[in-house]
């Protein structure tokens, strides 16, 4: 296997500092237009927390809403991730859209997002994801697919449809972003990358060299 040989010119668009005061107009422009791409899961992103012994890891979540505060994703805060976030809060996202030639990386500091703001989004959630919320020790060992199954029937059962409760351990992160860099793919390796850095209500924003 040559790996060195895979390489791909990038030339669809360009991004340019110019006029450009926020961050979040643009990231919301570039998600609508992965939307309307039909990028494959355009609200993809990956988390990167850090251990207590200072051992990075990543994984894959899904951005679920964009306010003026940051960037929200659900999750069980009792998974590896929620608890290296209550070790150390500070975390990067990825955002990487391959048909756009775009990469958005983020990082900064993770809270719990607000108590009735993970209640709405739980209801909203399709039952069967809700059941699967609740009977999910997320991160924890399990004895095999078909004990997780026979819990996931259980709870079924024993639900019979009824209105869900959101579990204490499941709800929303928010990310407030530190720092956001815009990856456009240009030829020649020469990348546009435009970097906004929070100072204080401002931020201020740079070129960076590919």
């Amino acid at each position: 296997m040559n790996l060195k040989e895979i390489r791909k010119n990038y030339s669809r668009e360009t991004l340019s500092e110019d006029s450009l005061h926020d961050p979040f107009p643009l990231f919301e422009k570039w998600m609508e237009e992965a939307i309307e791409g039909q990028v494959n899961e355009p609200t993809a992103m990956m988390l990167s927390t850090v251990s207590v012994e200072q051992q990075p890891s990543s994984r894959v979540v899904l951005l679920k809403l964009l306010t003026g505060e940051g960037f929200h994703f659900f999750t069980n805060y009792h998974s590896r991730k929620g608890r290296e976030i209550a070790a150390n809060g500070r975390v990067a996202l990825l955002f990487f859209w391959p048909e756009l030639e775009r990469e958005v990386r983020i990082e900064g500091i993770a809270t719990f997002s607000a108590r009735e703001l993970s209640d709405q989004y739980f209801g909203e959630r399709p039952y069967d994801s809700q059941i699967s919320a609740i009977v999910s020790k997320q991160s924890e060992p399990v004895e095999s697919r078909q004990e997780l199954e026979r819990l996931w029937k259980e709870k079924e059962d024993a639900s019979r449809g009824e209105k869900l409760t959101r579990p204490a351990e499941w709800g929303g992160y928010l990310v407030v972003p530190e720092c956001i860099e815009f990856w456009q793919g240009r030829p020649n390796r020469l990348h546009d990358r435009i970097l906004f850095v929070r100072n204080g209500e401002e931020w201020v924003v740079s070129r960076l060299a590919p």
